[in-house]
Protein backbone atom coordinates (compact mmCIF):
# COMPACT_ATOMS: atom_id res chain seq x y z
CA UNK A 1 0.00 0.00 0.00
CA UNK A 2 3.09 2.36 0.74
CA UNK A 3 4.38 1.31 -2.56
CA UNK A 4 1.11 2.62 -4.46
CA UNK A 5 1.30 6.19 -2.40
CA UNK A 6 4.42 7.00 -3.20
CA UNK A 7 3.91 5.41 -6.77
CA UNK A 8 1.10 7.61 -7.14
CA UNK A 9 2.66 10.95 -5.65
CA UNK A 10 5.69 10.86 -8.07
CA UNK A 11 3.31 10.17 -10.88
CA UNK A 12 1.48 13.63 -9.74
CA UNK A 13 4.36 15.60 -8.82
CA UNK A 14 5.78 14.46 -12.96
CA UNK A 15 2.11 15.60 -14.69
CA UNK A 16 2.56 19.15 -12.99
CA UNK A 17 5.60 19.85 -13.39
CA UNK A 18 5.15 18.87 -17.45
CA UNK A 19 1.78 20.59 -17.53
CA UNK A 20 3.06 23.93 -15.35
CA UNK A 21 6.32 24.25 -18.12
CA UNK A 22 3.86 24.60 -20.77
CA UNK A 23 5.69 24.94 -24.28
CA UNK A 24 8.94 26.43 -22.58
CA UNK A 25 11.38 24.01 -23.48
CA UNK A 26 10.76 23.54 -27.23
CA UNK A 27 13.50 25.75 -29.40
CA UNK A 28 12.63 27.28 -32.55
CA UNK A 29 14.12 25.63 -35.55
CA UNK A 30 15.75 29.17 -37.59
CA UNK A 31 19.08 29.38 -39.62
CA UNK A 32 21.85 32.53 -39.01
CA UNK A 33 23.06 33.50 -42.97
CA UNK A 34 26.32 34.90 -42.45
CA UNK A 35 28.22 36.10 -45.19
CA UNK A 36 31.44 34.38 -46.23
CA UNK A 37 34.37 34.23 -43.88
CA UNK A 38 32.12 35.17 -41.05
CA UNK A 39 32.71 33.10 -37.69
CA UNK A 40 30.58 32.26 -34.74
CA UNK A 41 33.08 33.13 -31.78
CA UNK A 42 30.64 32.85 -29.18
CA UNK A 43 26.58 32.40 -27.79
CA UNK A 44 24.98 33.68 -24.82
CA UNK A 45 21.48 33.93 -22.91
CA UNK A 46 20.72 38.07 -22.45
CA UNK A 47 17.22 38.60 -20.91
CA UNK A 48 15.02 36.36 -22.60
CA UNK A 49 17.49 36.82 -25.99
CA UNK A 50 20.31 35.24 -27.60
CA UNK A 51 23.30 37.41 -28.36
CA UNK A 52 25.64 35.62 -30.98
CA UNK A 53 29.03 36.85 -31.43
CA UNK A 54 30.33 37.30 -35.25
CA UNK A 55 33.78 37.47 -36.55
CA UNK A 56 34.54 38.43 -39.70
CA UNK A 57 36.77 40.10 -42.35
CA UNK A 58 34.62 43.83 -41.77
CA UNK A 59 34.93 42.97 -38.53
CA UNK A 60 33.26 41.91 -34.84
CA UNK A 61 29.83 41.98 -34.12
CA UNK A 62 26.96 41.08 -31.87
CA UNK A 63 23.58 39.82 -33.07
CA UNK A 64 20.79 40.16 -31.09
CA UNK A 65 18.19 37.22 -31.75
CA UNK A 66 14.66 37.05 -29.65
CA UNK A 67 12.89 33.62 -28.99
CA UNK A 68 11.21 32.72 -32.11
CA UNK A 69 15.13 33.54 -33.96
CA UNK A 70 14.38 37.07 -35.45
CA UNK A 71 17.14 39.58 -35.39
CA UNK A 72 15.91 42.62 -33.33
CA UNK A 73 19.26 44.19 -33.04
CA UNK A 74 23.19 44.46 -33.80
CA UNK A 75 26.08 46.05 -32.40
CA UNK A 76 29.97 46.32 -34.80
CA UNK A 77 33.41 46.69 -33.60
CA UNK A 78 35.31 48.78 -35.46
Amino acid sequence: MGVLIVAGTVTLVVLLIKRAGGQAGSAPNTSLDLPAGNRIMGIASVEGRLAVWLDGPEGGRILLLDGAGRRVGELRAR
